[in-house]
C-alpha cells in the first residue's frame, strides 16, 4: 500500500521597516535634506505596500508593521526607497533585495542592510524554457527553441507585452534573431525555432575528422534577452541569460529552465555612497498535508478547555515551551474559534491569571495568554466592528487640515491652543459618540467575553465595585479602540500612505501622530492617573460635556483607482477597460470617472451575489475578480495580487448575508457567445464551479484547520528542547512530591499538576513523531522558515 501525499505550502510574511540612515549622503547632493523619501515593499518586482512619507531628513524613522499572507511564489522580496517629488517622477535612491533563500538569515535580529543601487538593467524576474540541439552536418548547425517564459514582471501595473532576441556570440560573430511579440501576458508561449550555422575554415574534406570539442564551439554561447515592447517607447529590458555552446554534444537534445539575470554590463555604484535601512523581517513557511494527518493533534488541541488544570492543556504547554510566545497565540485561537471552542478556552486562562493577581489596579497588565489569546480573538472577529465604530473618524481626521496639538511644549509660533482643544474634543467627542453607540454593532463572541471578563473579576475581588469596568475597559479600549486609533493601517482602517497625486493628500504625519496620541491618552484616563496636566485641565472640559450628537454614518469600506471592464460588452478589446475610482461603503459598490465625481453606476450592497477571482486567460490581464450581482457582471483589475485579495475580502464580508448569494460562478468570461471556462453557450446557465466566498457565511469558516494545526507542529517541533527540560521538571516535581526549591531554568513553566501535564507532554510528543514521519514521507520535511530583518 502506498501513500500519496498532496501537500500545499503557506508562506507569512511579517515585517517592520524600521529607519534609514544617511540615504544619499555620499552621493555629494543635500536634495534629499529639502525633499520627503519613503520606502516601497516588493515581491520581486510588484509593488504590495508602501510607507508614509517622512519629510526632509536623510535618517528618517519609518517605524511601519506589515503583515500579510504571500498570494503567490516569488524569488525576492526588495525594499526600494526613494525621494518624493511633487511635479516629476519619484526618483529612486537604493534599494536591498533578499531572496527567498536567505530569509532565514536574519532570523530573529534587526539588521541593517546597505542600500544598492538601483539600475534598470539588473531589475529583473522570471524564467526561460530553451531547448537546444547541435546537428552535425557539412557544417555545424545549432538549433534554438525558446519554448516559453514564466514570471515576467508587469509593467506599469499592466501585464507586459515580450518578445525575445536570440543572439549567437563569438569572438568575431554576433548573429542575432527575434519572436514575435506576445500580447498582454507575464508567461509568454513563443514556441520558436531558430538555426545558426557554425563553420570552420577548414576544407570539408577534413571536416568529418574534427570532434565537437576541437571546434570553436567552446568559445561561443548563446544569449537570449527578454524585451517589453515599447510600441511607440523604448523598449524595456526584462532580463537575459547566456547558455555556453560547450555542453552541447552531437545530436543531442538539451532542455533547461533558465531563470533570467541582470544585463551582464550593468552600471554598479558605490553601495556605501546610497546610506543603509534597517528592517525586520519574519517569513513563514509551512508545507500543510491531508487533513487526516492532524487528526491527533488537533484533537489534542481541542481538549484543551477541558483539561484540569488548564495549565496543563497543550495549548497552555505550547505557550509555555514556544521562544516566540506571539507565534503560539495566534494559531490555537483560529483553531479553537473555527470549532466553537475558544470562549471556554478564554475564560479559564483568564481566571488562572486572576489566581495570580493579587491587586485588582494591575488586572490584565502584563502580557500572559489570557491577554495575547483575547487580544487575537478581538482582531479576527472585531475588524467589521472597528470599521464601523472607527473609520468614519479617522478618515475625517487624516483628510483636514485642523491642528489638534495642545502640549504647549510643541505648539508652534501662531498656533491657538484654544481652537486646537476644541478641534481635539470634537473628535474625542465623535469617537466615544460612535463608541457609546455602537453596542448593536459588537460581535457576539466579543460581547460574551466582556460579560465573562466582568464576572470573574467581580469574583476575584468583590470588594472592589470598579474591577468589573476595568477588567473590561483594559481590553477593549487600551487594546482594542485605543490601538486601532494608534496604529490605523493594522486593522486596513487607513491606506499606509495617501494614494491620491494631489497636494491636498500629502498629510502631515507628525501632526496625525499627535492627534492619535492624544486620543490615546483620553482612553487610558478611564483606567490610569494623568500623566501631563494640559490632558487633565481638557478631560474635564471632555466630563462636562454631556451632549453628544448622534450620528449616521455611511461608511467608506475601500476606494481606490482600478481598471473596470465596460459592463455588456461582448467582445475582447482594449478599449472595453477603462480607468475608474472604484469605492465600497458598507450600503454601495460604486465607480466613478474620477475621484470626488458623481457614480456612473451603483450596485446595492444587498444585491452582491458574489465576489469571485477572475481566470488571467479571460481577458488576458493578472489581478481580476469579478463581481456578480443582480444585473450585469462586474469585471474589476486590481493594482497587484495584494489588492485584489483585500478587494475580495471585503466585498464578501460586506454581503456574506445576503440572501441571494450563489454556490456556484464561471470562473472565466462570458465572450462571442459562450462561456470560456465550461464552453456552455447560455449567458444565464448556472456556473460550474463552486463559489469560495459561500464559506464566509460565519467566521468560523474562514479559517483553515489544517494550516493552523501545521503552524502549531511546527512550533512544537521547533520547542522540543524546552519541551524536554518541562518534562524534566514534571518528571522531578512527582518523584520527589510536595514543593521543592524550583530551578532557575524550570521557573518559566507554569506546573499546577506535574503528573497530569507529564501526560499530556507524552501526547504531544507521540503526535509531533507521527506528524514528523508524514512530513518525511512526503519528502518536504524542513524546519519551519522564520527570519527576522532589520
Amino acid at each position: 500500500m502506498r501513500l500519496v501525499y498532496v501537500a500545499l505550502s503557506v508562506r507569512v510574511l511579517q515585517y517592520k521597516c524600521g529607519e534609514g540612515k544617511n540615504l544619499g549622503a555620499g552621493s555629494g547632493s543635500n536634495r534629499l535634506r529639502d525633499v520627503g523619501t519613503f520606502c516601497t515593499i516588493s515581491l520581486d518586482q510588484e509593488e504590495v505596500f508602501r510607507t508614509k512619507v517622512y519629510e526632509k531628513s536623510l535618517s528618517p524613522f519609518y517605524a511601519e508593521d506589515f503583515y500579510f499572507e504571500i498570494p503567490r511564489p516569488f524569488q525576492y522580496l526588495s525594499f526600494y526607497v526613494y525621494a518624493k517629488s511633487v511635479f516629476q517622477r519619484d526618483l529612486p535612491v537604493g534599494k536591498v533585495a533578499i531572496r527567498k533563500e536567505d530569509l532565514c538569515k536574519y532570523s530573529g535580529k534587526e539588521h541593517w542592510f546597505i542600500l544598492q543601487p538601483v539600475d534598470p538593467n539588473s531589475e529583473v524576474q522570471g524564467k526561460v524554457h530553451l531547448e537546444m540541439k547541435l546537428n552535425e552536418l557539412i557544417t555545424d548547425n545549432v538549433t534554438r527553441a525558446i519554448i516559453e517564459c514564466h514570471g515576467l514582471p508587469l509593467i506599469s501595473g499592466q501585464n507586459c507585452d515580450p518578445f525575445a532576441t536570440v543572439t549567437l556570440m563569438g569572438p568575431a560573430r554576433s548573429d542575432q534573431r527575434k519572436t514575435k511579440v506576445k500580447k498582454k501576458t507575464s508567461d509568454p508561449q513563443f514556441e520558436e525555432t531558430f538555426f545558426f550555422e557554425v563553420s570552420r575554415s577548414s576544407s570539408y574534406g577534413k571536416k568529418s575528422h574534427f570532434q565537437v570539442e576541437e571546434e570553436d564551439i567552446e568559445k561561443m554561447e548563446i544569449k537570449v534577452e527578454l524585451w517589453n515592447n515599447g510600441n511607440l517607447a523604448q523598449d524595456v529590458f526584462l532580463g537575459e541569460t547566456r547558455v555556453s555552446l560547450k555542453i552541447l554534444r552531437n545530436n543531442l537534445v538539451h532542455k533547461a529552465w533558465y531563470l533570467l539575470q541582470p544585463r551582464g554590463n550593468g552600471t554598479k555604484a558605490k553601495p556605501d555612497d546610497l546610506g543603509s535601512l534597517r528592517l525586520n523581517v519574519n517569513y513563514t513557511e509551512d508545507n500543510v498535508l491531508p487533513a487526516t494527518c492532524y487528526e491527533a493533534l488537533r484533537d489534542l488541541l481541542l481538549k484543551s478547555p477541558d483539561v484540569k488544570p488548564i495549565s496543563a492543556s497543550a495549548a497552555h504547554i505550547l505557550w509555555d515551551v514556544c521562544r516566540d510566545r506571539n507565534d503560539a497565540s495566534l494559531p490555537v485561537v483560529r483553531l479553537l474559534l473555527h470549532h466553537n471552542r475558544l470562549l471556554p478556552f478564554l475564560t479559564t486562562i483568564a481566571a488562572l491569571e486572576l489566581e495570580n493577581t493579587q491587586e485588582a489596579n494591575t488586572i490584565f497588565r502584563g502580557n500572559s495568554l489570557a491577554t495575547r489569546g483575547i487580544d487575537d480573538m478581538m482582531k479576527l472577529v472585531g475588524r467589521s466592528y472597528l470599521t464601523i465604530t472607527l473609520k468614519p473618524v479617522l478618515d475625517e481626521i487624516c483628510e483636514s487640515s485642523k491642528s489638534c496639538e495642545i502640549d504647549p511644549i510643541k505648539l508652534k509660533e501662531g498656533d491657538n491652543v484654544e481652537v486646537n482643544k476644541e478641534n481635539l474634543q470634537g473628535y474625542v467627542q465623535k469617537v466615544f459618540s460612535s463608541i457609546t453607540q455602537s453596542s448593536a454593532s459588537c460581535p457576539p463572541l466579543m460581547c460574551d467575553m466582556f460579560r465573562a471578563l466582568r464576572q470573574l473579576a467581580c469574583n476575584r475581588f468583590p470588594g472592589d465595585p470598579h474591577v468589573q469596568y476595568s477588567a473590561v475597559s483594559s481590553f477593549v479600549f487600551l487594546r482594542f479602540f485605543a490601538v486601532a486609533v494608534l496604529s490605523p493601517h493594522t486593522f486596513q482602517l487607513r491606506p499606509h500612505h495617501p494614494v491620491s497625486v494631489s497636494l491636498h493628500t500629502h498629510i502631515d504625519m507628525h501632526r496625525h501622530i499627535c492627534i492619535f496620541n492624544d486620543l490615546f491618552v483620553c482612553f487610558c484616563c478611564y483606567c490610569s492617573s494623568f500623566k501631563e496636566s494640559y490632558m487633565y485641565d481638557f478631560f474635564k472640559l471632555f466630563q462636562e460635556d454631556k451632549c453628544i450628537e448622534k450620528n449616521m454614518y455611511n461608511i467608506l469600506l475601500c476606494a481606490e483607482e482600478v481598471y473596470k471592464r465596460t459592463q455588456g460588452k461582448k467582445r475582447l478589446g482594449k478599449k472595453n477597460f477603462q480607468k475608474r475610482w472604484l469605492q465600497v461603503t458598507n450600503r454601495q459598490l460604486s465607480y466613478h470617472k474620477q475621484k470626488g465625481k458623481d457614480p456612473l453606476c451603483v450596485i446595492p450592497v444587498q444585491n452582491i451575489r458574489g465576489v469571485e477571482k477572475l481566470d488571467e486567460g479571460a481577458f488576458n490581464r493578472k489581478n481580476m475578480y469579478q463581481v456578480i450581482h443582480s444585473e450585469k457582471l462586474l469585471y474589476v483589475q486590481a493594482g497587484n495580487c495584494v489588492e485584489t485579495s483585500e478587494w475580495i475580502e471585503v466585498l464578501n464580508q460586506v454581503s456574506r448575508c445576503n440572501p441571494e448569494r450563489l454556490s456556484v460562478f464561471h470562473p472565466s468570461a462570458y465572450v462571442n457567445g459562450a462561456w470560456l471556462c465550461c464552453k456552455g453557450t447560455v449567458e444565464s446557465v448556472p456556473g460550474c464551479k463552486p463559489c469560495t466566498a459561500s464559506t464566509l457565511a460565519n467566521i468560523q469558516l474562514e479559517i483553515d484547520c489544517d494550516r493552523e494545526t501545521e503552524r502549531i507542529f511546527s512550533l512544537f517541533n521547533t520547542s522540543l528542547p524546552r519541551l524536554q527540560k518541562m518534562e524534566d521538571a514534571c518528571a522531578s516535581m512527582s518523584v520527589y512530591l510536595g514543593q521543592q526549591k524550583e530551578q532557575e531554568e524550570y521557573s518559566a513553566f507554569i506546573i499546577q499538576d506535574p503528573k497530569e501535564t507529564f501526560r499530556t507532554i507524552k501526547e504531544i510528543r507521540d503526535v509531533v513523531e507521527e506528524l514528523t514521519a508524514h512530513h518525511a514521507a512526503k519528502g518536504a520535511l524542513s524546519n519551519p522558515i522564520v527570519g527576522k530583518m532589520s
